[in-house]
């Protein structure tokens, strides 16, 4: 499959990108690791008419310690966030989830903010960081602003970041200590879940994360507020699909979808008390 032509920008800053995403409009698309916008092209999808390369774009790469959260550049890649000692310590559930992305070669090229932009319910660290109460800075023509991770994913394929924005930073809470585990379940390695879980406990403070269990990456509320008032992990794992809407496709069928989040969200509560 031959994508349709396209002109080649590379941006050497954000501010670059910006400016070339500013010029071209609607018809541009920004090009990082490409694991999910080059399939689409191919398949034409997408047709975008021009790209604009940002993977060398190298200040919106790194994870470094702040008051109360840690910071993460948009380009930072899969392999850099499960591996970070920083991670390790304050983020533990975040440097999990990245070690499920994919194989190696796809944690090596694909970065988190890409992942998070391309706002695919199937990918497992938006729901994830959804789950941790992140916050995601944009920046564009008129300026930066930080978006609410339970704010930016708006329908399938869809967030709330502008065409002429780019999102340059994932600011995530320091867990302190909390409990934390994620689950997926697919047919083999490698695969997207056909369910997943990222749930952390602290106390009577929860965030459960779903991944496939709707048009969007769904954050199972439900279940924390059940949690909350004393419900029990069993109880409170009945409420996983209360705030989702499962769907059907060739791996599952809504009924299974729905006992599999249940099951799997039992699970990772049990392993996060």
């Amino acid at each position: 499959m031959i994508p349709a032509s396209f002109d080649y920008k590379r941006a050497g800053s954000a501010a670059e990108a910006i400016a070339l995403i500013g010029e071209y409009g609607d018809e541009a698309k920004f090009l990082a690791g490409g694991h999910s916008l080059l399939p689409m092209m191919k398949l034409r999808l997408a047709q975008p008419t021009v790209l604009v390369d940002i993977g060398r774009i190298t200040d919106l790469s790194y994870i470094r310690e702040e008051a109360g959260h840690i910071a993460i550049g948009a380009l930072t890649r899969h392999m850099d966030v499960e591996n970070s000692p920083v991670l390790a310590e304050h983020v533990p559930l975040l440097a999990a989830a990245a070690s499920y992305v994919g194989d190696a070669q796809v944690r090596h090229r694909g970065t988190l903010g890409g992942s998070i932009a391309h706002a695919d319910p199937a990918s497992d660290l938006p729901a994830t960081t959804l789950a941790l109460g992140a916050t995601y800075v944009v920046q564009g023509p008129n300026g930066t602003r930080e978006i609410a991770a339970k704010d930016f994913y708006l329908s399938f394929l869809e967030s709330a970041l502008e065409p002429d924005e780019i999102l340059t930073e994932i600011r995530v809470p320091k867990m302190n200590g909390a409990g934390w585990n994620f689950q997926k379940f697919n047919r083999r390695a490698q695969d997207w879940a056909i369910v997943g879980v990222a749930a952390w406990r602290r106390g009577s403070e929860s965030g459960v994360g779903l991944v496939n269990m709707g048009s969007t990456p769904i954050l199972a509320s439900g279940v924390s507020a059940a949690l909350a008032q004393g419900a029990s992990v069993a109880d409170a794992a009945k409420l996983a699909s209360a705030d989702a809407q499962p769907q059907a496709d060739l791996n599952a069928s809504v009924e299974y979808r729905t006992h599999l989040a249940e099951v799997l969200v039992r699970r990772a509560l049990d392993a996060s008390s």
